[in-house]
């Protein structure tokens, strides 16, 4: 027969055993800091976004450069390639829309990539799939010039910080 002292022992060390993973994911990415980080693009996605892939690239880097802080040391340890292989944005940006055809058609933006984090003899150490996804009206204005780059920024900068969260936890 169990206990509530014996039952109340066994929880807690499940929930310990739970977290160490996550645990020791931060102090494996602490070892050796991010030394470069370089942002490639699929093909299709270079010949359908043109410019605009130097746009999310310059805002992917920055983002994770600021983010990941000391665990960023330019020129030292790891280097994080991030692959970008999809990026949608949804043809309606004025929000209400929703995901069925029936009501509106989706809404959302969405950026996919895969985040590969090589050590300093170029050894894949680890490699994650990153899904990121942005209401299409959460970029401000749909009338405003400038809707489409702001929406970009928006995926790349959710995109990093989904990235820091795999990476440096």
């Amino acid at each position: 027969m169990t206990t509530r002292r014996h039952f109340l022992a066994l929880s807690l060390a499940g929930a310990s055993l739970a977290l160490l993973p996550s645990g020791l994911s931060p102090a494996l990415a602490q070892a050796a800091p991010i030394g470069s980080i370089r942002v490639e693009f699929a093909r299709t996605v270079t010949d359908a976004w043109g410019d605009n892939v130097r746009l999310v690239s310059a805002e992917l880097q920055r983002t994770l450069a600021e983010i990941l802080g000391p665990e960023f040391r330019q020129g030292a340890g790891n280097r994080l390639v991030v692959t970008v292989r999809s990026l949608w944005l949804a043809s309606y940006a004025g929000g209400g829309g929703g995901g069925k055809p029936a009501d509106g058609g989706a809404s959302n933006d969405y950026l996919e990539s895969t985040v590969t984090l090589y050590d300093s003899r170029g050894r894949a150490l680890n490699s994650w799939p990153i899904m990121s996804t942005e209401l299409s009206g959460g970029a401000g204005a749909w009338y405003l010039p400038d809707v489409d780059q702001r929406r970009l920024k928006a995926l790349a900068r959710n995109n990093a910080y989904w990235i820091k969260r795999y990476v440096a936890g």
